[in-house]
């Protein structure tokens, strides 16, 4: 889990995709606190940013779609609730058979 966290390529499962949105809220909401004292703090703002759509790729990926289908309003949910491909796709092999 967690294989090469900032790469666009590749397929990840729903369980990595659901820890990716947790740690990504858990971040969002301490670097927005905390930057209110710490303008420095508000730096961290970039990789967390890239982490979670390179994330949102990998799991468009996994459901046969390009990375930008994450840009579509609340595709979010239907990435982290419905399974992925079965078998291989165009973007690799399925993660639940590694």
């Amino acid at each position: 889990m967690f294989k090469n966290p900032f790469s666009f390529e590749g397929r990840i499962r729903r369980t990595e995709y659901g820890l990716t949105v947790l740690i990504y809220s858990l971040m969002l909401l301490f670097i927005g606190k905390e930057s209110n004292d710490n303008k420095v703090l508000s730096i961290l703002y970039i990789p967390l940013i890239y982490f979670i759509y390179s994330q949102g790729a990998k799991r468009c990926h996994d459901k046969g779609r390009n990375g930008w289908h994450q840009l579509i309003p609340f595709y979010i949910i239907l990435l982290i609730f419905s399974e992925g491909d079965e078998g291989q796709n165009k973007y690799g092999v399925n993660p639940k058979n590694k």
